[in-house]
């Protein structure tokens, strides 16, 4: 990785990390107590914001509403709900033996069926 491109790379950590930070006022506004959100690890909340970032476009508008967006989530599913939802569907994406077991185990539809809601509750909160 050259230096602009670490360079591009702080910068775009730090500006999801400034929103994230100054996202207080904004959640108030979408029906999220800032007070009651979830200890989600600041990784995980930017891998988030990059994510949906990625699917809704790299603007302004798009990282207030993918910070509020990861804030509502927080608020609803516990981080190690969240965290066991995405290992799941990330191992369901892979080959081999592994894999089928995690797309066989329909014990783990409940973990992604939570994740899916708490997603839909924020796109309607924060992508109106």
């Amino acid at each position: 990785m050259s230096r602009t491109d670490r360079r591009r790379a702080g910068t775009a950590l730090f500006a999801c990390v400034a929103a994230l930070a100054l996202s207080g006022p904004a959640l108030a506004q979408n029906g999220v107590d800032p007070g009651t959100l979830n200890d989600f690890p600041t990784a995980a909340r930017a891998d988030y914001v990059f994510g949906c970032m990625a699917a809704n476009g790299q603007t302004r508008d798009a990282l207030m509403r993918c910070s509020c967006s990861v804030d509502v989530v927080a608020s609803i599913l516990p981080y190690d709900k969240y965290e066991q939802a995405e290992t799941i569907l990330m191992m369901r994406q892979g080959v081999g033996q592994a894999a089928s077991t995690f797309r066989a185990n329909t014990a783990m539809d409940e973990t992604i069926a939570d994740l899916r809601r708490a997603q839909a509750e924020a796109e309607m909160r924060c992508f109106p």
